[in-house]
């Protein structure tokens, strides 16, 4: 398969007016009178963020669900999508179908579309990459950086269910774990569902807010560190899915396992903080969402995480994190 033929056949049946067909260098779009933009993107690397030769329509689907969910922790309606394929040896006409239904299968749930953007080849792992374009009421965009001390921190949703898909994606064995709880944690792993329905509560209420995907203590410390305030999280107090507390029920090392689930990360639930919890919680019943309380933000610095006992816990490393230290490269003599 060709690159043109890929476009043509696979990917213009996609496209937007603004995106001109996919037969121009760049897309057109002019915001509504009122409306600011707003712009996330985030890349794919095969091996790396999904399993190796998953070429097809859950890739796709949640390389936009995860932009989605950047643009649902912001308050912001999707409008379209720039799309970067770095596509390897091997990926014929069969996956470029594939790949193209999941794309259509998320534009059309959540009604916006394709405007351009590139294809290459390459002889590494299949990497993808999508730019999202949102917009929101003029001044409206929910930042990480508005939390106040006496706050309360939410989450949305359930916690941890995505590391334990991501065992079921590698086929590793996991214990407690029905037939049902194995679909679900797969499905929250491979489709997670971005919190748009939440977007009006948190333009209304919310101080500040952050999709989870680094891991929920990982991302409490971005929240914490651009709002230049502490924020106190009970650990215990962090909503499970039944069949997950089922699964940590089950381990040996209780601590070590929750551990897991709360580092984890491609949670995708919104992270938020707002002042009025009675509010915000019928305004998310409303949505059809459920919210958890989890804890405050506090005068100080950086995450402390304690127990219901008063146990203070720290984590070795409280999220995923694509580089390490790396030391300065020697000068050459």
């Amino acid at each position: 398969m060709g690159e043109f033929d890929f476009i043509a056949d696979c990917l213009a049946p996609l496209a937007g007016p603004q995106g001109l067909g996919l037969l121009d260098d760049a897309a057109l779009y002019t915001p509504a009178a009122g409306r600011d933009l707003v712009l996330t993107k985030d890349t794919m690397v095969e091996g790396v963020h999904f399993p190796s030769g998953h070429w097809g329509a859950d890739t796709a689907e949640k390389l936009l669900r995860v932009n989605l969910s950047d643009l649902a922790a912001k308050g912001a309606t999707p409008r379209g999508y720039l799309l970067s394929l770095s596509l390897p040896e091997g990926f014929d006409m069969k996956w470029g179908k594939a790949f193209a239904l999941g794309l259509k299968a998320m534009q059309d749930e959540f009604g916006f579309s394709l405007w351009g953007g590139d294809t290459t080849s390459t002889p590494g792992p299949l990497t993808v990459s999508a730019t999202l374009i949102g917009s929101v009421p003029s001044g409206r965009m929910v930042t990480r950086s508005g939390a106040k001390p006496g706050d309360s921190v939410f989450v949305s949703g359930s916690v941890g269910d995505a590391v334990l898909g991501l065992d079921v994606a590698l086929n590793r064995k996991i214990s407690a774990a029905s037939g049902e709880a194995l679909w679900a944690w797969e499905n929250a792993y491979y489709r997670p569902q971005p919190r748009l329905d939440l977007r009006h509560l948190l333009r209304a209420h919310a101080s500040a807010a952050l999709d989870v995907s680094d891991g929920l203590i990982a991302d409490a410390g971005h929240l914490a560190k651009a709002s230049g305030n502490g924020l106190s999280i009970n650990v215990d107090d962090v909503p499970l899915r039944a069949a997950t507390r089922l699964w940590l029920a089950a381990q040996v090392d209780r601590k070590a396992a929750l551990s897991r689930l709360l580092t984890g990360g491609d949670d995708y639930e919104i992270l938020f903080t707002a002042s009025d919890e009675n509010t915000v919680v019928a305004a998310a019943k409303d949505a059809g969402v459920s919210v958890t309380v989890i804890g405050k933000v506090t005068d100080g610095q950086g995450v402390t995480c304690t127990g219901r006992d008063g146990t203070v816990w720290t984590f070795d490393r409280p999220g995923y994190r694509h580089f390490r230290t790396i030391a300065p490269r020697q000068p050459r003599p």
